[in-house]
């Protein structure tokens, strides 16, 4: 459940001139195309020989991240983003080429936690034996091989430079390209985690990073469960959670800092924060249902209003005034409670 694409990088490993993997990758690409289409995914195409990696030549041990060289952090920008890979590779000696293992010995964290598919092309094997190669490599760096691989021998489908249309093959394309999006989805969660900038959240296993307007779907969803009880406490469902769009939510999200915490891929908690002038603002603290009473609320208040400390004179939030829990929780970090308005909600203020 997300508005962001599948970003595939479709690599052509081959580099010698009068390769037959420039065909393979053009037949790949055009065959791939409606279905990535349908899929929602957004294929790149790059060829080994226009990125002409040197030989590695990097000082720091690829897992450091410290790059020196124009040509790696160019590399790592391209693999980086990516969610999935198709290597279109020949067999070299019972292997894959150097180009490849070159490619991949260069980054390190940018692999991880995605899955890799095989376009194999040779004549006794197809080139099967290049990716079995490849495999034992690609799993060092945490990379995750597809079962699925197309293997194209040479005479067989082959003709003039080009691959022969074969309704075989392209079933077997599209297949690939399936199971490495949902592979793809599964490993979401695990790649997220892994980020720098995730920070290791309150439950064993749970991250919080930055939310943006591609997750979108998660956040109406959360609210929506989260404020029912805001409203069962308050006999009111003139709530704006209740009752924003999509697109509303989005926008609000491009307005404000907002953080999301993080389970297995789902999204149980988030608060935002916004300030004004030397006045901190926090607001939409929410906390699944079934994960209340694990403090998670109260780690999520407390890293907001740590995040507003340093440029705020005073944090304002906002509740029912008949949520007696979250008043509780309010006042027990600081929070004085204020007047109530006319519409029934409490304001809460902490000077710091």
């Amino acid at each position: 459940m997300s508005t962001k694409p599948v970003r595939v990088v479709v690599l052509t490993c081959s580099t010698r001139p009068g390769a037959t993997g420039p065909a393979v990758a053009d037949w790949l690409l055009r065959t791939l195309t409606p279905h990535a289409d349908a899929l929602g995914v957004e294929l790149r195409h790059v060829s080994l020989r226009d990125l002409n990696l040197p030989f590695f030549d990097e000082e720091e041990h690829p897992a450091l991240g410290s790059y020196r060289n124009p040509h790696t952090t160019a590399w790592s920008n391209i693999v980086d983003p990516a969610d999935g890979f198709i290597a279109i590779t020949p067999e070299y000696n019972y292997g894959m080429p150097a180009t490849l293992k070159n490619a991949l010995d260069y980054l390190s964290h940018e692999w991880a936690w995605k899955p890799m598919g095989f376009v194999s092309y040779g004549n006794t094997s197809a080139g099967t034996r290049s990716v079995q190669h490849a495999k034992q490599v690609i799993t060092t760096l945490r990379l995750v091989p597809l079962g699925s691989t197309v293997a194209l021998r040479l005479q067989d489908t082959i003709d003039s430079g080009r691959v022969r249309q074969n309704a075989h093959l392209t079933a077997s394309a599209n297949g690939l390209l399936e199971e490495l999006v949902r592979l793809a989805h599964a490993l979401s969660p695990m790649r997220e985690a892994a980020q720098r900038s995730a920070e290791v959240g309150p439950l064993p296993g749970s991250y919080a990073r930055p939310l943006t307007s591609e997750d979108g779907p998660h956040v109406l969803v959360l609210q929506r469960c989260c404020w029912v009880d805001e409203a069962l406490s308050n006999t009111t469902l003139d709530l704006a959670p209740f009752t924003e769009t999509l697109e509303e939510v989005q926008t609000w999200l491009a307005d404000w800092a907002a953080t999301g915490l993080w389970l297995d891929g789902r999204l149980i908690g988030m608060v935002r924060t916004r300030r004004e002038s030397r006045t901190g603002h926090i607001g939409r603290l929410a906390v699944v249902p079934d994960l209340h009473g694990q403090g998670i609320g109260r780690w999520l208040l407390r890293s907001a209003t740590n995040a507003l400390e340093g440029s705020c004179d005073r944090i304002e939030l906002s509740t029912g005034s008949l949520s007696a829990k979250n008043i509780d929780l309010y006042t027990s970090e600081g929070f004085v409670r204020q007047t109530e308005n006319f519409t029934g909600t409490v304001e809460l203020i902490k000077h710091i």
